[in-house]
């Protein structure tokens, strides 16, 4: 029997993207995303899940095309009145995704765990591929700037990446448990590729690696990873990505993203632009990666999947 499962890492706008293109041309039970939770926290008494938001809405069709993120068709009521009783109104949740912010920290409180809430949520909004948040531990990714250290959604939102980045941790990731079906796909010897969407490596993707046994598990499932760059002619489609190599002292670059995930990856899919890329260790495909339509998604997601094809019959 062929190996049928593709286990897809992804953090927000930009692996979403891909993330859907997958969904659309893979059969639903054969689709596992793991979402990235570094970039989780506690806002207005609310449980915040933003990578695993995005991926939720823009499964189900209801993301925001204007903003990249949260519900479309949004109404700001809740964050206007917070704003005039003087409360913190620098995340902003719309009136529609704080519906999903209360009753995911409603249900967590009861003790259920955040693999099963986002299950059932995306069940109740349409969504047939499995889509799990990486771990149901607790990991915070926290950066270092000139001010100190700051939590990631300080920097991200608050202050708008403009803090020049040191260094980055992931607190918790030693001690987190990768989520249960996570590790189970990839020990199941089912597993046709690991995709590594073109999300920011260091803020979504590495958050994900960095828990214990993670790489491992990926490793020994002996299935082909394939990530596709999220940077392109030396700039990101979206995001802090190429501003934090150049403070991080990497090469803001394609080649530069490849560096960094190293002996991880077998196959590296990149833009035209980024053609010349030259020996990364890694074997090159070179595609449209700017998904501007649902047909680029679609379109991307079998390039990548036949990358990972062609790795595996060598």
């Amino acid at each position: 029997m062929s190996k049928r499962l593709v286990v897809a890492l992804s953090g927000g706008v930009g692996g979403a993207k891909l993330a859907l293109g997958l969904s659309r041309v893979l059969p639903a039970d054969e689709l596992l995303v793991v979402a990235n939770t570094g970039d989780d926290f506690e806002h207005l008494g609310l449980s915040i899940s933003p990578d695993v938001d995005t991926l939720t809405y823009v499964l189900a069709g209801l993301d925001n095309p204007v903003t990249g993120w949260g519900r479309r068709d949004e109404t700001w009521s809740f964050m206007d009145s917070i704003g005039e009783l003087g409360g913190e109104d620098w995340f902003r949740l719309g009136d529609r995704d704080l519906a999903l912010h209360v009753e995911r920290t409603r249900r967590l409180r009861l003790g259920q765990t955040l693999s099963e809430v986002t299950s059932d949520i995306c069940r109740r909004l349409g969504i047939g591929v499995r889509v799990v948040p990486m771990s149901d531990d607790r990991v915070r990714t926290r950066l270092r700037s000139d001010a100190g250290w700051i939590d990631f959604q300080d920097y991200f939102v608050r202050q708008q990446c403009r803090p020049v980045v040191h260094e980055l941790t992931f607190d918790g990731a030693t001690l987190a448990r990768p989520q249960a079906d996570i590790m189970a796909a990839l020990r199941s010897g089912d597993v046709r590729a690991v995709i590594i969407c073109p999300s920011n490596p260091f803020i979504s993707i590495e958050p994900i690696l960095a828990m214990s046994g993670m790489r491992e598990a990926i490793k020994v499932s002996d299935a082909p990873v394939v990530a596709v760059s999220p940077i392109i002619g030396g700039q990101a489609v979206k995001g802090p990505t190429a501003k934090m190599m150049g403070e991080l002292g990497l090469e803001a670059s394609a080649a530069g993203v490849a560096a960094r995930y190293g002996d991880l990856l077998d196959g590296f899919v990149v833009d035209h632009a980024d053609a010349a890329i030259g020996k990364v260790g890694a074997r090159i495909t070179i595609a449209k990666t700017l998904m501007t339509s649902l047909h680029d998604r679609e379109t991307l997601a079998r390039v990548t999947l036949d990358a990972a094809e062609a790795l595996a019959s060598r």
